[in-house]
């Protein structure tokens, strides 16, 4: 007989998630996807299937190779699924992206200079 895990444990130890309850919360909350239809939380996985997965921007298309209700070292978390190539070239492009758009709040850091205070002061009088 075929092994199956329930989705939510399959998440947490293919370390998708960092908790059961955030892997439960994101299935809840339609983030993931079985065989491209809405699932439950309790919902078997087995060897072969598809799963997408959307964590804030970033979506990402695995099948599933093995299936653990283990949490284990990363190294071998990895082994538990295959990300498509269509996946793999979709988060590259938008890493580059993400690179190239400037973002002035990240690079503003540490303490606002004498000219943001005197700007400050010029807004609240």
């Amino acid at each position: 007989m075929e092994q199956q895990v329930r989705l939510d444990k399959w998440l947490w130890a293919a370390r998708f998630f960092k908790t059961r309850q955030l892997a439960q919360q994101a299935v809840n909350g339609g983030k993931i996807r079985l065989n491209s239809h809405p699932v439950k939380q309790g919902r078997k996985v087995k060897t072969g299937d598809i799963l997408i997965i959307r964590r804030g921007a970033l979506t990402q298309t695995v099948e599933v190779l093995i299936c653990s209700d283990r949490r284990g070292a990363a190294d071998i978390a990895a082994t538990l699924y295959l990300e498509t190539p269509e996946s793999l070239a979709q988060r590259a492009r938008e890493r580059r992206l993400s690179q190239t758009v400037s973002n002035p709040e990240r690079a503003r850091r540490g303490r606002p200079t004498r000219k943001d205070r005197q700007q400050l002061e010029r807004l609240l009088q």
